[in-house]
């Protein structure tokens, strides 16, 4: 029992130290290329300049949310790389030698998989959209009307609404704080004819209960002087919901959040299918990693001795490749609404455990 313990501690911490290190090399890779793009935008901006120390922050904020699309592959590239190493020094052998069949030594790998799951559901999904919603702020501050958060083609975005005085229409070149804060806000606002009424040009709108806050505002109308105003209010029957279904991005919605979100939201009428969506694929993380063990299991297991380990390498990684357009096919189905979120998002994962335990069953036990 004792040597079985030890033996599982150390294969764990095989995995473990693989995983990180590949997701460490993958995180650094995406922080270069995100601060080389912010720092294009920088050099384009013709407003304030912006310090490489805002820079920096932003960049280092975005971090979690991206890192999250890449850690799957991290789990699959590091749990190859730990079998392969156990199989180079023979551990494997020796472990086959001593009466363990290739699901004792797994199940450790399988074990790290299902934590790192579990810590990306409740801790890690959480953390990233609280520093996401930091960085859309510290974004807005930095760039302001010169560069588009949501559209590289800087096409902003648009809001409808109505409120007490009337219909208007919205559009915002930066949307932050999962879309109650706006910058380069322009209004164009309608009366209850649905004629022309006035024009808003603000530096920026914060959403408030039946209102929007606009703050340095250019009020023009027909027949008028444009007037400025420090500080303008335009009514708006929207809440907090409504918004944030039309203009927040979904990954800036912790995961303890969604469910209160999702309920709200088919309270009030409004699709919610990126959030289900969203919902689904983070309980589903477990099982993904799950299945990212076994497929480097499927391809790694092979003793040095008998040669093509690269191949057999290879053939994992282009296992995990098609695994993940199958994966990202189902997820896009769900979003479009043709398939309910549940089965969008788990489909893939169990039929990858499904698939990939047959084949270690066919190759291990006959």
């Amino acid at each position: 029992m004792t040597a079985g313990w030890t033996f599982a501690r150390y294969v764990s911490w095989r995995f473990l130290i693989a995983i990180l290190a590949v997701t460490l090399v993958c995180g650094l890779l995406i922080f270069l290329a995100d601060m080389i793009e912010l720092l294009r935008r920088a050099g384009k901006n013709d407003g304030t300049a912006v310090s490489a120390g805002a820079l920096v922050m932003i960049s280092l904020l975005r971090l979690p949310a991206r890192t999250e699309i890449v850690i799957p592959f991290s789990v699959l590239i590091g749990s190859i790389a730990a079998l392969l190493m156990l199989s180079r020094k023979s551990e494997l052998v020796v472990a086959r030698a001593s009466g363990m069949s290739v699901w004792q030594f797994i199940a450790p790998g399988i074990f790290v998989g299902v934590a790192i799951g579990l810590f990306m559901m409740m801790i890690f999904s959480p953390m990233s959209s609280y520093a996401r919603g930091v960085s859309e702020r510290l974004y807005a501050n930095a760039f302001g009307k010169e560069s588009s958060f949501l559209d590289t083609r800087s096409a902003g975005a648009w809001l409808r609404q109505d409120g007490v005085d009337g219909q208007s229409v919205m559009h915002a070149n930066i949307v932050s704080n999962r879309g109650l804060s706006l910058r380069g806000v322009s209004i164009w606002h309608f009366d209850a004819d649905k004629n022309f009424a006035e024009r808003v040009e603000a530096e920026s709108a914060d959403l408030h209960k039946g209102y929007w806050i606009l703050k340095d505002a250019t009020v023009s109308a027909p027949g008028r002087e444009p007037a400025f105003y420090e500080s303008y209010l335009v009514s708006t029957h929207l809440t907090p919901t409504h918004v944030n279904d039309s203009l927040g991005t979904v990954s800036s919605v912790s995961f303890w959040e969604l469910p209160d979100f999702i309920d709200l939201a088919d309270k009030a009428g409004l699709p919610a299918t990126r959030h289900k969506m969203r919902y689904q694929i983070l309980l589903s993380l477990p099982l993904l990693m799950v299945v990212m063990v076994l497929l480097a299991a499927t391809c790694s297991l092979q003793s040095f001795r008998f040669g093509k380990v690269q191949t057999m390498a290879l053939i994992g990684l282009g296992s995990g490749f098609v695994f993940f357009m199958f994966r990202e096919v189902s997820h896009n189905i769900g979003r479009s609404g043709l398939a309910a979120p549940e089965v969008a998002a788990w489909a893939p994962a169990v039929i990858g455990t499904l698939l990939a335990a047959t084949v270690l069953l066919h190759r291990e036990d006959g």
